[in-house]
């Protein structure tokens, strides 16, 4: 039997995005946008009521949801914080992101150390995953940020870029290579806290949209970090410090297979966002006349509003077809979470677009959210692994060769 149906705790923890959305995002969201800023009231708030850990397991003081960061309940309340704001949603999320690498690779005791403070809900604290770099970009296999060993520290060297709170986060998770290049045998991720000497915030960036959410590269140059802050621990035979790549398994922490499941979350904010601008579109052609009727009725912008609602519907489906297979314990053997980023990532373009065409001329122009929408879509084709990327990862599973 499929049932499509939210349990009673989903609902209410959808019922509580929802409203946090229209009462605390949604009214904000154009001056933050406008002045390019963080939304550290919004944070503040969020905060209070547990939407920065309510993904993070109850035994660290998060909310302990089912499914945790990947789950249905994620993706419902995430739709619902993007409908207020993309970028505000993104930053709300940015903590539990950066604790996915320390749950998924991180020892009980490294755990323990760091993912409580992302529960704290007397303080906000950001969380940052560093991966891109300036020359690779998607080719986290040209890796060029590295680290070795020299005593009892790591040092790390090299620059990232595109950075969510970047700089300005708690934690950073950084990886690295031991050598440029040497592919996933080298690889390695280090959790490097706010202040470590060797860590600077590099350039601030101006984006197009998402422009609450603070982006920025990360520069390590001679950056120490104690031993036990490499997630997973010391490799086997490298006690010693020495031999250096010679011992480091092949199986190290490969942000690639993290990436598949947070690309889900970065689906559901594209799914909410989408979802805001076919409403705000829908809600003027019923209330436009042109030729003596509503606009709606006019088949050409019928016929748009139809193509909105069925894209948003499968892009959602899609989505939690994804979140079922991880709660049923399936494996995403078919790239299942890139498909539902690269479908829903599309989705929202196509829709904002069409939204600010039904508006016509009101669209264009700042007075309606609609032209803040479009240039906040644009991203999600972009960012965790483009859509060109994510149709190479599909068509490679499709193959088999994943």
């Amino acid at each position: 039997m499929v049932d499509l149906a939210l349990a009673p705790e989903q609902e209410a923890m959808r019922d509580l995005a929802r409203e946090f959305a229209r009462r605390e995002i949604r009214p904000v969201a154009a001056r933050y946008d406008r002045a390019g800023e963080m939304p550290w009231p919004v944070l503040e708030k969020a905060n209070e009521i547990g939407l920065l850990s309510f993904g993070l397991p109850e035994q660290f003081g998060g909310g302990g949801v089912p499914g945790g960061l990947v789950g249905l309940t994620n993706f419902v309340v995430m739709e619902e914080l993007a409908w207020g704001c993309a970028a505000i949603a993104t930053v709300i999320g940015s903590s539990i992101y950066a604790a996915g690498p320390v749950l998924a690779f991180g020892t009980p005791e490294q755990q323990q150390r760091w993912i409580p403070r992302f529960c704290d809900r007397t303080a906000v604290r950001l969380g940052a995953v560093c991966i891109t770099e300036p020359q690779g970009g998607s080719d986290v296999g040209a890796m060029r940020t590295t680290f070795r060993r020299d005593g009892d520290e790591y040092v790390l060297d090299g620059t990232k870029c595109f950075i969510t709170n970047g700089g300005i986060a708690d934690v950073h998770v950084v990886f690295a290579v031991e050598r440029p290049g040497a592919g996933w045998g080298g690889m390695a991720a280090f959790v490097v806290e706010r202040d470590t000497p060797g860590l600077r915030t590099g350039r601030v960036e101006e984006k197009l949209g998402v422009r609450a959410s603070h982006t920025a590269e990360v520069v390590l140059e001679g950056c120490r970090v104690p031993l036990d802050h490499r997630l997973g621990g010391e490799p086997a035979g490298r006690a010693d410090g020495r031999g250096a790549g010679e011992a480091v398994p092949r199986h190290g922490p490969n942000p690639l297979a993290l990436l598949q499941y947070s690309r889900m979350t970065y689906a559901a904010t594209a799914v909410g966002l989408a979802r805001a601008a076919f409403e705000y579109a829908l809600d003027h052609a019923r209330g436009r006349e042109s030729f003596g009727e509503p606009i709606f009725r006019h088949q050409a912008v019928g016929a748009k509003l139809a193509d909105m609602a069925m894209e948003i519907d499968a892009a959602r489906l899609l989505l939690w077809r994804a979140g079922w297979m991880v709660d049923e314990g399936m494996p995403l053997a078919r790239a299942e979470g890139s498909m539902a980023k690269c479908y829903a990532a599309d989705v929202a373009v196509r829709v904002t677009q069409e939204a600010v065409q039904v508006l016509g001329g009101h669209g264009y122009m700042a007075d309606h959210p609609v032209e803040k929408w479009y240039r906040d879509a644009k991203v999600y084709q972009i960012w965790e692994g483009t859509n060109e990327i994510q149709r190479v990862v599909i068509a490679r599973a499709l193959a088999g060769d994943a």
